[in-house]
């Protein structure tokens, strides 16, 4: 089972990462990164790479595709390699997914006209000019897509995908095994949540995301 790894310019770390750490445990999973050209990939702050062992062309075919986000997605959304790449790869794809603005570049690639789907909550008014229907919800699964919300939402985006192929006592074990026990010291992790006048703040600059 190929599971393949989007990278581009300025992505987030967390976006890519996450999800990996959950995946890359799923039994049979070869997990690769893929982008345009093979090499060290830049992430949002400049300061991390990962590492493109493959490129888009030698990969067109996975059983999974994980596309993450970060402020580097919106030049991405007219790559038309990028996104003719989505949609071959969709087109055989057990399940294609995508962690925070990452969804946008399925939605440019046509590839949620009619679905709901999920994103940073920054990002959730571009679905409609898509077709798609956007929610506030963490993960969701529509069809064989699966979106997940912001960043840190891809962790649970990928143990929920492991739970699907591989059964829930061994997602059960990963999450065991990665002590991922969420314990935040503080609650507001959600515009819902989080102080108004912060949700205002980034509202109203677009910070982190649609930069």
């Amino acid at each position: 089972m190929q599971i393949a790894i989007v990278l581009y310019d300025r992505f987030t770390a967390l976006d890519a990462v996450g999800p990996y750490e959950m995946l890359c445990r799923t039994p049979g999973a070869d997990t690769v990164f893929v982008a345009e050209e093979r090499g060290p990939v830049r992430n949002d702050r400049g300061s991390l790479s990962l590492v493109a062992d493959r490129t888009l062309d030698e990969v067109p075919h996975p059983d999974i595709v994980v596309v993450p986000g970060g402020p580097g997605q919106t030049a991405q959304m007219e790559n038309e390699k990028l996104l003719s790449w989505l949609r071959t790869a969709d087109a055989t794809s057990t399940w294609t997914t995508s962690v925070c603005s990452g969804s946008l570049l399925l939605a440019a690639a046509g590839l949620l006209k009619g679905r709901r789907t999920t994103s940073h909550w920054l990002a959730l008014d571009q679905f409609a000019a898509f077709g798609a229907e956007s929610t506030g919800e963490r993960v969701v699964t529509d069809g064989k897509i699966m979106t997940a919300a912001g960043v840190s939402a891809g962790i649970d985006m990928g143990l929920t995908l492991v739970g699907k192929i591989a059964g829930d006592e061994h997602a059960q074990a990963v999450q065991l095994l990665t002590e991922y026990d969420p314990q935040p010291p503080y609650d507001a992790g959600s515009p819902q949540k989080a102080p108004a006048h912060l949700v205002e703040e980034f509202r109203t600059n677009n910070r982190f995301i649609l930069q």
